[in-house]
């Protein structure tokens, strides 16, 4: 029997709507379909995949008709509105994939799961909330939503605007992990392609034997990482805008990462060669991955996802270099 190839593949927002597209049905229909293409091109080669995705655009659609619609229906809180978006988007991937993988006769069905992620309540983002959601207001406007709902707002210069801002706390487990690990490692009769931890998870802490929702986003790429962890998957594939992670970005010395071991990525993520908001967390990701019990972490674009598994494309990450 030949040894089961499986990975944890954690796709972005540019997956599944268009840059600068209006986040309508259509639009992230048209987007996630073309996704799904590519995703099966990879379970085609004999991959089984447990699917991660962000909620960036979702969830500020989302936020926005909350508000919008604030006077005539019940406001819910965010923890409740991340849950909303893995199931829209959870929903559409499912469907695209299950067509696509039909489509080529493969005999697998993509299911979605809904996905808690535990957070420590005393975790200091919560003192100090720094990830930006939702719309944009002015000065009076921030003022008076600080008053009544209890927001935090910060300034963006280059909008001369204010955004609410929650925290982002550090996952610490899956609630739903075992559950996702008994699917992907079905052994031979498997046939789920799994979608999980939509928008990094939906977050909770534990207060005895309960869990309760709490207001925050959870980075989706550390969250991808404790999910990888939590089922003792050994290959995290984490896809972006870019074919490769580089070293002086954006100059004339900007060269493309191959290969690294954990050493290298983190004197490069040291030396602040990567974007806090873009590259950071995925490196970030990729080195707690590897040092929590992982083999090897690939950081590439959706095109190049089957060559980077075929091929070694993209920038490769493991603990010893050329292990």
């Amino acid at each position: 029997m030949s040894e089961m190839k499986t990975a944890v593949v954690a796709i972005g927002g540019n997956a599944l709507i268009e840059p600068g597209k209006r986040v309508t049905y259509e639009n992230q229909m048209r987007r996630i379909r073309g996704t799904s293409e590519q995703l099966v091109d990879l379970i085609q080669i004999g991959y089984d995949i447990v699917l991660t995705h962000g909620n960036g655009p979702q969830i500020g659609s989302i936020l926005l008709q909350n508000e919008l619609t604030r006077d005539e229906a019940p406001e819910m809180p965010l923890h409740a509105l991340v849950g909303e978006s893995q199931g829209l988007l959870g929903y559409m991937l499912q469907q695209s994939l299950s067509n696509e993988l039909a489509r080529r006769g493969i005999e697998k069905i993509a299911v979605s799961i809904l996905t808690q992620v535990l957070v420590d309540e005393k975790d200091p983002a919560f003192v100090k909330p720094v990830k930006p959601v939702g719309k944009f207001y002015n000065q009076e406007q921030a003022k008076r939503l600080a008053v009544e709902m209890g927001w935090v707002f910060g300034y963006e210069k280059d909008e001369d605007a204010y955004r609410r801002l929650v925290p982002s706390p550090q996952p610490l487990k899956i609630i739903e992990s075992k559950a996702i690990r008994r699917f992907i490692f079905g052994g031979e009769q498997q046939i789920e392609l799994i979608i999980a931890c939509g928008g990094g998870g939906i977050p909770v802490i534990r207060r005895g034997d309960r869990y309760i929702g709490v207001d925050a986003v959870v980075d989706k790429d550390l969250a991808a990482c404790v999910l990888a962890t939590d089922i003792k998957e050994k290959l995290l594939i984490m896809l972006t805008d870019v074919d490769y992670a580089y070293i002086d970005y954006g100059t004339e010395r900007q060269r493309a990462i191959r290969n690294a071991d954990v050493d290298e990525a983190e004197r490069y993520l040291k030396d602040g060669h990567f974007g806090e908001g873009s590259m950071a967390p995925k490196i970030l990701a990729a080195l707690r991955f590897l040092q929590l019990g992982g083999e090897r972490a690939i950081i590439t674009s959706l095109s190049k996802l089957k060559d980077a598994v075929l091929k070694a494309e993209g920038t490769h990450i493991t603990r010893v270099k050329n292990e």
